[in-house]
């Protein structure tokens, strides 16, 4: 195997430019499929990590997302006794009914304008959501004009403690950022619920109640009771699943994106790598012959497409993607000069000039 291997290591040296292009043409249809899927792979992972298994989440009957939702003060007062419901000490039901807009703000160093989620929650939010925690500042003090902002939308909008912005024409204060255990809540903006229902014009009805159960298991009851009462109107979810559904329209989009952008490239980079080796072969038919008559086989570009690993932080699944990706491109591309060579008459290669 000595010679084979120094004679594609001379190769490789002596036509450096056909190796480097066909290289860079398999690297960058992989490098577009890795950063397609570990976009739609990030995506995934911070909705499906939002919500808890133990919560339910109530909406409006057929309504899709929190934004479209509209429950009645009355509606989620009813829903909140339902014995299912945990009680805390005090003997409230541990139950959080919020509203939801959206604003526009423009990204940090830049002037483009972009949404931004503003949720209005009381404090047993915090319980009843569970993973939420400061990490600098201090919570809003309900009454007053004061947000706390996710730890994505400060670095995103450049809102730190002491910053102020407005909300529908009124001024309001940062006084705290909060994490989430990196999931979709680090990109919200919160405020006292009663204190935002005027801005966001949501005084007559809430989006969602957001409900932690007393037995994850008697999910199944409480939907049950609380859909078939028809003066409620409403739908209930586990509210994981919920955020988990959220995430599959986007993923999909981006996943059938990545899928179509490389197949594109994908062909592109096949036929440039068909193209180097088909004129390899022309250009070297004497020698093709000679290893023929030897008995000897070669796979040229085998080591250089175990290269084409990406130094990207992404998961296990897009890593794996774009690396058989890339040896399926490179396959492809040398499989029909490879049989043109090997189907070479050995006399009429070694007769060649």
């Amino acid at each position: 195997m000595a010679l084979p291997l120094s004679y594609n290591l001379r190769s490789l040296r002596v036509r450096w430019q056909a190796t480097l292009f066909s290289i860079v043409g398999v690297a960058l249809a992989a490098l577009v499929l890795v950063v397609l899927t570990a976009m739609a792979s990030g995506f995934r992972i911070a909705l499906r990590s939002t919500g808890r298994t133990d919560n339910a989440i109530a909406l409006e009957s057929g309504m899709g997302s929190e934004l479209m939702s509209d429950i009645s003060i009355a509606s989620a007062a009813a829903i909140v006794v339902d014995p299912r419901v945990t009680r805390g000490p005090d003997g409230h039901a541990l139950a959080s009914a919020e509203i939801l807009s959206l604003i526009s703000l423009s990204r940090a160093n830049e002037h483009a304008q972009v949404n931004v989620a503003v949720r209005g929650v009381t404090p047993q939010a915090f319980e009843v959501r569970g993973g939420l925690r400061v990490i600098e500042g201090r919570r809003f003090t309900p009454g007053l004009s004061e947000v706390i902002v996710g730890a994505r939308a400060r670095e995103r909008f450049g809102l730190g403690v002491g910053s102020r912005l407005t909300i529908r024409k009124s001024a309001w204060q940062v006084v705290g950022v909060f994490a989430s255990e990196g999931n979709g809540f680090e990109s919200e903006i919160r405020g006292d619920l009663h204190t935002l229902a005027e801005p966001l014009r949501r005084t007559r009805s809430y989006q969602a109640v957001v409900l932690r159960l007393a037995d994850p298991g008697s999910l199944t009851a409480l939907t049950s009771a609380l859909e078939a009462d028809p003066r409620l109107k409403v739908k209930v979810v586990q509210e994981r699943k919920f955020y988990d559904d959220q995430a599959g329209g986007v993923v999909r989009a981006l996943t059938g994106l990545a899928l179509f952008v490389a197949v594109i490239m994908g062909l592109g980079a096949v036929l440039a790598a068909m193209n180097t080796m088909y004129a390899i072969v022309a250009s070297r038919t004497r020698e093709v012959g000679t290893l023929r008559a030897l008995g000897l086989t070669s796979a040229t570009y085998g080591a250089n497409y175990s290269e084409l690993a990406f130094a990207f932080r992404t998961t296990p699944a897009a890593l794996a993607v774009g690396l058989v990706f890339a040896a399926l491109v490179g396959i492809l591309g040398g499989l029909l000069p490879a049989l043109r060579a090997a189907r070479l008459p050995i006399a009429a290669a070694l007769r060649e000039a």
